[in-house]
């Protein structure tokens, strides 16, 4: 029979693989770097691309756990904790929502043909993220809506990073994978449409989340 902490780790897991994805997945200037590399280079440039994108993010999201842990160790109560939540859920809410409305391709950097190296990728792609640190919100309301920061206990929260990694390099491997496949059919509109279906998954996501916060409140004062 599983131990508490072993059921923790998976939780861990589980958020970090959510977490990591929803930093990966909407088409903001990297996704667009992502698919036009893939399509004018090769897939695996594209990969490298968003390897470099990753890197960015786990400072960020290092960043903001940290932060965060100080803020958690001040917040003891399960009230608090639930107006943590609350807000972290109407701020991916609005996210999603954001995401649904916005053209990523407005105003587009175009990608080059010259390959270059593969460090040259990843390096440039880790710049490009690492220049936006409005990523930052995005750490914060997901790490709140779903309890990710855990004060405390180190070894969970590196559990909990390295998964973060791996949701993003899930994303990037099945992005490159599916452009790569469709890249003859594939044009700034399928762009559009990966945006619309990413910010239709993260505004249900948000949606249940956040009545399944109100509901185990309700259970509990009940």
């Amino acid at each position: 029979m599983p131990t508490l902490f072993h059921i923790d780790i998976l939780s861990t897991i589980l958020k970090g693989i959510i977490i990591g994805v929803l930093a990966s997945a909407p088409m903001g200037p990297v996704g667009i770097l992502c698919v036009q590399r893939t399509l004018n280079k090769g897939r695996w440039y594209g990969f490298v691309t968003g390897i470099g994108a990753t890197m960015s993010d786990l400072f960020y999201a290092i960043i903001t756990g940290v932060g965060m842990s100080f803020v958690m160790n001040l917040i003891t109560n399960a009230h608090n904790q639930f107006f943590l939540q609350i807000t972290g859920s109407i701020m991916l809410l609005i996210f999603g929502i954001y995401s649904f409305r916005s053209n990523p391709t407005k105003n587009m950097h175009q990608s080059g043909n010259t390959k270059g190296t593969f460090i040259h990728n990843g390096v440039t792609a880790f710049l490009v993220t690492l220049s936006n640190p409005l990523i930052i919100i995005l750490f914060m309301a997901s790490f709140a809506q779903l309890a990710f920061v855990v004060p405390g206990h180190p070894f969970v929260m590196l559990i909990g990073y390295v998964s973060i990694v791996m949701g993003a390099l899930l994303w990037w491997f099945g992005l490159t994978w599916l452009i790569d496949k469709i890249r003859i059919k594939f044009d700034y509109y399928g762009i559009i449409l990966i945006n619309r279906i990413i910010g239709s998954v993260v505004i249900l996501f948000s949606v249940v989340v956040l009545i399944g916060t109100i509901f185990n409140l309700f259970t509990i004062h009940y």
